[in-house]
C-alpha cells in the first residue's frame, strides 16, 4: 500500500525540494538555495528521487513477503518450545517401542497363519472375505482362525479388545 506520508511520497510531490524525514520525525526540505548551483541541486534531487523510489520498491516487496504478527492465527503463534518437541518425539518413540514389543509377544503366541490373518484383519482392515480369497480358503476358516487368535491374545493381554 502506498504511504502518502513517506519520504518517497513527500520528495516526489515537491519538485522544487529534496524532502526527507529526520530522526525526530521532522520533515526537512532542501531547496536550490541550499546548494552551490542549480546543477548540483538537480543532480541530488534526481539521486534522491531514484534512491527513495528504490527504497519504496524494496519496502513494497518486503511488505508482500512479511505478515504482521497480528494477522497470524492463534495456531501459528502456538509453536511449541524445542524441549516440548523433543519430549513428544521421545514419547512417540517409546509408544512405538512398546507397540513393537507387544506385536512381538503376540506373534510368539500365535501360529504364522493366525498372525498373518489377524494382521490383515486388524491392521490392514481387510474383510474376512478378502482374506479368504487371498489365502484360497473359506471365510468361516478365516473367522475361526482370527477368533482363536483373539482368545490366545486375551489370555496374555486381558485388556485387549
Amino acid at each position: 500500500m502506498f504511504n502518502r506520508k513517506s519520504s518517497y511520497a513527500l520528495n516526489k510531490k515537491d519538485a522544487s525540494a529534496i524532502v526527507y524525514i529526520d530522526a525526530n520525525e521532522n520533515i526537512v526540505r532542501l531547496t536550490c538555495e541550499d546548494f552551490a548551483s542549480e546543477e548540483e541541486f538537480q543532480k541530488w534531487k534526481s539521486w534522491s528521487d531514484e534512491n527513495y523510489h528504490t527504497e519504496d520498491n524494496r519496502d513494497v516487496v518486503e511488505g508482500k513477503h512479511n505478515m504482521s504478527i497480528d494477522d497470524l492465527s492463534e495456531a501459528a503463534l502456538a509453536i511449541p518450545a524445542i524441549d516440548v518437541v523433543v519430549d513428544r518425539q521421545h514419547e512417540r518413540a517409546e509408544r512405538h517401542r512398546q507397540a513393537s514389543a507387544m506385536v512381538s509377544q503376540i506373534r510368539d503366541k500365535l501360529t504364522e497363519t493366525q498372525f498373518r490373518r489377524l494382521w490383515m484383519y486388524e491392521v490392514e482392515q481387510k474383510s474376512l472375505e478378502e482374506i479368504a480369497e487371498l489365502e484360497g480358503v473359506s471365510a468361516p476358516a478365516v473367522f475361526y482362525s482370527i477368533e482363536l487368535a483373539h482368545k490366545k491374545i486375551s489370555k496374555k493381554f486381558p485388556d485387549w479388545k
